[in-house]
Order: structure tokens, then C-alpha cells, then sequence
């Protein structure tokens, strides 16, 4: 399935979250995520996500689109570059 992430984290969480998103998905823009992943990538990555999450502060939104359907992104102004440390 097709998978959107975005978060808010504290500062402090950022690079624990970022290196977490990055083992599963591609990085599109700052807090921006998006990739294909099967149900169970996607119950590990939810698991580690949520162990360095505080609750009370923290936000984490996952779009999720069903396989067979293919969301379409429109990017408007300045292009991100294509990430460099994709393995």
C-alpha cells in the first residue's frame, strides 16, 4: 500500500524520527514521508514510531491509500531535490 507520513515532533525527537521514517519510506520534504509498504512494514514502523513519541506532545499522521489506487502529487513552487541517501 501506498503510505503518507507527515509528523511534529519535538526538536529533541526529530533525528530519532527522521532516521525511523527513512529506514522505511522516502524522504519528500522536511517532515514529509511517502513510500510503498506492506501491513506488516507498516505495524513495525507505527511500533518503533510510537516508543520515542511523547504523547503529550507529539504528532504523527499517516495517509494510507489501498492497493490498486495510486494518489496523484501536485507539487507547487520550489522543487525539492531528489534525496541523495537512498540506498
Amino acid at each position: 500500500m501506498h503510505v503518507i507520513v507527515v509528523y511534529d515532533t519535538a526538536v529533541e525527537r526529530n533525528p530519532r524520527i527522521l532516521r525511523t521514517c527513512r529506514k522505511y519510506l522516502h524522504h519528500v520534504q522536511r517532515s514529509v514521508f511517502e513510500g510503498q509498504v506492506s501491513p506488516a512494514q507498516l505495524r513495525r514502523f507505527q511500533a518503533e514510531v510510537e516508543t520515542l513519541l511523547d504523547l503529550s506532545y507529539d504528532n504523527v499522521i499517516v495517509y494510507t491509500f489501498p492497493p490498486g489506487t495510486t494518489p496523484i502529487r501536485h507539487t507547487w513552487g520550489a522543487a525539492e531535490p531528489a534525496p541523495t541517501d537512498i540506498l
